[in-house]
């Protein structure tokens, strides 16, 4: 199967279903952020070393998914392919990481500055383009169906990235 299609070599790209869309849409940079989030969490799980695979590779799949529904360009033809959904329990998953790991770190008492480990710096470099994946999203929800729990998801994803 080749890579290349050349039918995006005019700013379309396709919709899960065919629908073609410029390539410069919100929804689009939407999930390319999600995408980029994902790589760079690749990144990070590569510099600790596989000691947070079993956090962050179920996190990788979900952004996955996540990427996918937005790509169905909305929730009915997402259903039609079965589009794996992000749910309150994936939600609840994270926030539940949170709590342990926040009963082994000391009380913050001030602005944490990146830097100091390459995994430490990688989860912030996560940390920020997740903030920036949640404020499109907000942006695209205010106009456009997106799923309802995605905001929500990225939120807490930022949350447990800064406390990674």
């Amino acid at each position: 199967m080749k890579i290349y299609t050349r039918t995006g070599d005019q700013g379309q790209t396709s919709l899960l279903g065919g629908h073609r869309v410029p390539k410069d849409t919100l929804r689009i940079e939407v999930y390319g952020t999600i995408d980029e989030l994902n790589s760079h969490i690749g990144l990070l799980r590569d510099h600790a070393h596989g000691r947070r695979d079993a956090l962050l590779i179920p996190i990788q799949e979900k952004l996955f998914s996540l990427g996918s529904r937005l790509a169905s360009g909305n929730e009915k033809q997402a259903e039609k392919f079965k589009v794996p959904q992000v749910t309150d329990e994936d939600i609840t998953t994270l926030e539940a990481a949170m709590d342990g790991m926040d009963k082994e770190l000391p009380e913050m008492r001030n602005f944490i500055l990146p830097g100091g480990h390459q995994a430490a710096s990688q989860a912030h470099v996560c940390r920020t383009v997740c903030r920036r994946a949640e404020r499109l999203l907000v942006t695209l929800a205010s106009s456009e169906e997106v799923p309802a729990t995605a905001v929500r998801y990225l939120n807490r994803l930022s949350d447990l990235l800064f406390v990674l």
